[in-house]
């Protein structure tokens, strides 16, 4: 996962950018220390404060999205898998071996805790065709039967169209180009509180914490973008509940 290494890199990037330019500062000639020099620096560096805010907010609005989306769309899909169950049992003695293969699938999908196979879709994809290939197997004995196997056909195929939709939705938002653009000017704000900085374990410690905790940020922010990976996962009691439904 990204941000696997992404949260370390940001965090010695920026341990090395403060420390760092508290440590050179004082071995700078006196010109690139008055006053007037560090006033425009922080200036400078007030600047990427604000658009740095700005399009850390967008990252996380964006990730919340993405994990808000696919969640609603878990729980509609759950939902829709128990409808299709319903149908199939309305159907009778010919829904039967239809159910059992919704009933595999939905096995499957929790066995693999990308939900629904994000990671291996081939998988996921021929468990459910197996429930295709039942529900186009049914020869419907007279009208009442024709119809509502119309209906169970047009459950199926909505039920294959959220699945899809769902694997492609699920590997995160976020350009990786607009992650680097962002490190880049908190690296040189971090640089810009070391700039004459006065040299103690305080100041220092201080460096190390905020450095930590936007490292952790950027993690939890990029882990929420890959909602079926890391440490924020969307919850599979949705398909649980559908699992329990499904019991004859």
């Amino acid at each position: 996962m990204n941000e696997t290494w992404i949260a370390p890199a940001i965090f010695g990037s920026l341990s090395v950018a403060s420390v760092g330019a508290m440590l050179l500062s004082p071995r700078m000639s006196v010109r690139h220390r008055d006053d007037d020099t560090n006033t425009v620096v922080r200036l400078f560096a007030n600047i990427f404060v604000v658009m740095s805010s700005l399009v850390f907010g967008l990252m996380i609005n964006s990730a919340k999205n993405t994990y808000e989306s696919i969640d609603t769309s878990v729980h509609s899909f759950s939902t829709n898998i128990i409808l299709l169950d319903r149908t199939l049992r309305t159907y009778g003695l010919m829904g039967k071996e239809a159910r059992d293969k919704l009933h595999d699938y939905v096995v499957h999908a929790l066995a693999n805790p990308a939900a629904a196979d994000v990671r291996r879709p081939d998988d996921g994809g021929r468990a459910l065709d197996a429930v295709g290939d039942a529900i186009t197997a049914i020869q419907p004995a007279d009208d009442f039967h024709q119809n509502l196997l119309i209906d169970i056909r047009q459950q199926y195929h909505r039920l294959v169209e959220q699945r899809w939709s769902i694997v492609g939705n699920a590997e995160g938002a976020i350009p990786m180009p607009l992650i680097a653009l962002l490190v880049a000017w908190l690296t040189l704000i971090f640089a810009s509180f070391g700039y004459r900085a006065p040299l103690n374990a305080v100041v220092t410690i201080s460096f190390l914490v905020g450095a930590s905790l936007i490292a952790t940020a950027f993690y939890l922010v990029l882990d929420m973008d890959v909602p079926f990976e890391g440490t924020i996962q969307i919850s599979d009691a949705p398909l649980r509940r559908a699992l329990a439904e499904l019991q004859p």
